[in-house]
């Protein structure tokens, strides 16, 4: 075991020992370009907000655009202050603690609810990798002539083969990449050629019907936009950025600086807002073809993708396939690897895409069988929406659930020292746990109906 060296002061003074001068901040501040410097900035939150936009999330938007048009709109702009604040504490707490967010529930709150918490998580990402697999095997389908299922196998292996034998940096660099595929979404909006005054309207004066078409719809934007999967991914991620600075003992990562925080709320920020600018365009683009044509009805992101070629042209559809494929190739990843961390730190595993596949077979093993669950669900006849519907419903009742004890942890002082949330930071989070809450009822109240 390594010995800790005494020069360590880091955390409970914030100062970055010469030890540890191999930092974010001593990295950042040899870079004299500020746009290269803000790139390299960039990281888990980025990849975190492309993969909010994966095939299942811009089915949800798409529909919402076709079957609402541009009144919805309004919802990115009221998402992105509470998905930025859960985001920006998720990563604070792995930075502050060191650890990702399941070892810290694990040790501080009672660990049956922990580990319920976590079997539901993985439950709810299989079937979402599945589902997102498909739509990647058809957006493919839509660009080439090969059909559907016979892409499903070779999707799935690549992306299984990129997580196991890729290093963390090769795959953050791919994760960082493939997000530019969602700049297509954005495209594509300006082929529809959308009326100014109602994107104004259905931006800046929110409308809601309290019919149960519309409710349903709300609940699921909120629920594809706020997932439970990235409050795993973005504390773990935080973890695995210091572990690829050479901090692979806890001593080392335990603490963090006013710089490092800096850094991951402007990582964060500018994720979120990537995420919700990209569902923004996919909601007006739909608006402004699909509803207006009097196309209110689609399935998957793959049939809007399609039906959008005879209304804006064939460069909207391929831009639209384009951003699918890209998407779906981040997503599925960060969906398998985020069941990883968690059940990894659960149940005290040794974990991290930095680490071999020999030295963390439980890590992997999960990610695997997460895999094959997913391709296993694109065989067995059950509906990529009946498939995203059922995980709607477990993520809308976990992630309130979940929220509550990263609310709890981020104000304790056991966890978080002087780091713990401030007021705004508390409001914003709360003010998400109690809407998040009420979306959950909103869901089971309206599947009744």
């Amino acid at each position: 075991m390594a010995k800790k060296p005494e020069a360590v002061a880091r955390g409970a003074t914030d100062v970055v020992p010469a030890a540890e001068l191999g930092s974010r901040e001593a990295r950042l501040a040899r870079e004299p370009n500020r746009l290269v410097r803000l790139l390299r900035i960039l990281g888990p939150g980025i990849v975190v907000g492309a993969s909010d936009d994966d095939p299942s999330g811009v089915g949800t938007y798409a529909m919402a655009g076709a079957a609402m048009g541009f009144s919805m709109l309004w919802t990115t702009l009221v998402t992105f202050p509470m998905m930025t604040a859960v985001q920006y504490i998720c990563a604070k707490i792995g930075l502050v603690s060191g650890k990702g967010l399941s070892a810290v529930l694990r040790q501080h709150y009672p660990r049956p609810l922990v580990y319920g918490a976590v079997i539901a998580l993985v439950v709810a990402n299989s079937i979402n990798a599945g589902a997102d697999i498909g739509a990647i095997a058809a957006a493919f389908n839509l660009l080439i002539p090969v059909s559907v299922i016979a892409l499903i196998v070779p999707i799935a292996l690549i992306l299984l083969a990129l997580q196991i034998w890729g290093s963390y940096r090769t795959i953050a660099a791919v994760f960082k990449w493939l997000s530019l595929a969602l700049f297509a979404y954005i495209g594509a909006a300006f082929f529809a050629h959308p009326s100014a005054v109602e994107v104004l309207r259905g931006t800046f004066l929110p409308h809601i019907r309290w019919d149960p078409q519309s409710l349903t719809m709300l609940v699921a934007i909120l629920g594809t936009t706020i997932s439970p999967y990235m409050f795993f991914w973005q504390a773990n991620q935080e973890v695995e950025e210091d572990i690829a600075l050479g901090r692979r003992y806890y001593w080392q990562r335990k603490g963090t600086t006013d710089a490092e925080l800096t850094y991951a709320a402007w990582d964060v920020n500018v994720g979120m807002l990537f995420s919700n600018v990209v569902a923004y365009f996919i909601i007006l683009c739909t608006a402004a073809t699909l509803f207006t044509a009097g196309q209110t009805h689609i399935g998957t992101a793959a049939e809007a993708a399609k039906a959008l070629e005879p209304l804006a042209g064939r460069w909207a559809s391929a831009l639209l396939a384009f951003g699918l494929i890209g998407g779906g190739f981040l997503a599925v990843p960060v969906l398998t690897a985020s069941s990883a961390y968690a059940m990894s730190e659960a149940f005290g595993w040794k974990f991290g895409l930095s680490e071999r596949p020999g030295r963390a077979p439980q890590f992997y093993g999960v990610i695997a069988i997460s895999t094959l669950i997913g391709i296993e669900l694109n065989f067995v006849g059950i509906s990529p929406i009946d498939a995203l519907f059922w995980t709607a419903v477990i993520n809308g009742i976990l992630a309130p659930a979940l929220l509550v004890f990263v609310m709890l942890a981020a104000n304790n002082r056991a966890i978080m020292g002087a780091r713990v949330n401030t007021p705004l930071l508390n409001a914003i989070g709360w003010t998400t746990t109690v809407v998040m809450g009420l979306a959950a009822i909103g869901s089971l109240v309206t599947m009744g109906r």
